[in-house]
């Protein structure tokens, strides 16, 4: 077996170490025998959606999304949008999460029309939500409990047709209101977990790259466990801390 992995923009959107999701992935399937390719695909270059089987988007400031937005309106936006519908997985933080929705509105009323990948948009706030965050997964989603570090003035909030990821044990989330985190979409997963999320998340890793692996190859084999002694030792640490 074999997955192929684009990364998006890596050398625009890769805020926190969020480069560091897609080296969890390559390491967690290469350590079962799986076969990984992993392709960056930034402004300029063409996008051949059908050769991936995940697509990363990492987070980026306000003025790096503007950047983007001519290179998504030459045609890259529409495959996206293909590839969504198509249940392709994609893993988006952050920023990568709002440019994957409707629009961005700034708080002093500028608007800035994203791709409408998924039915989310986003109101910019004059103050930030940031800080170490805990949240718990859908039962969709792995129902795992997910520790990460936000920082985004953006208030996320969902249409009718996306659910959250998940649900807020400690921090703001969507954007502070409805307790909610995240977005799930068809095979989108979408969050504002930096920090990088994966590594110290290895349950919600573990259910991304098996529903990639479904999608491909039709129901597979649960994935083999690995010795996550050190991930979950790192992922303990912060959901003890976030619950005192």
């Amino acid at each position: 077996m074999e997955l192929n992995i684009c990364h998006l923009y890596p050398d625009i959107l890769n805020l926190y170490g969020d480069r560091g999701n897609i080296i969890t992935m390559k390491r967690r399937l290469e350590s079962r025998g799986i076969s990984v390719n992993v392709d960056e695909c930034s402004i300029g270059q063409p996008l051949d959606v059908d050769k991936y089987d995940i697509f990363f988007i990492g987070g980026g400031q306000d003025f790096e999304q503007e950047v983007l937005l001519r290179d998504l309106a030459s045609g890259k936006g529409k495959d996206i949008c293909t590839a969504v519908e198509e249940e392709k997985v994609f893993l988006a933080i952050c920023g990568g999460y709002q440019m994957l929705g409707q629009y961005y509105k700034t708080w002093d009323g500028v608007q800035l029309d994203f791709i409408g990948a998924i039915n989310v948009h986003t109101i910019g706030a004059k103050e930030r939500m940031i800080g170490n965050y805990m949240y718990r997964t859908t039962p969709e989603s792995s129902g795992s409990i997910v520790v990460g570090f936000e920082n985004h003035s953006g208030k996320t909030y969902l249409g009718e047709d996306v659910a959250p990821l998940g649900m807020m044990i400690k921090g703001y989330g969507n954007n502070g209101e409805d307790q909610t985190e995240g977005a799930r979409y068809n095979n989108v997963f979408a969050t504002y977990s930096h920090g990088s999320l994966l590594p110290k998340n290895p349950v919600l890793c573990d259910f991304i790259l098996q529903t990639a692996l479904d999608r491909r190859y039709g129901k597979t084999d649960p994935l083999v466990p690995l010795n996550d002694t050190l991930e979950l030792n790192a992922h303990n640490y912060m959901e003890q801390r976030l619950s005192k």
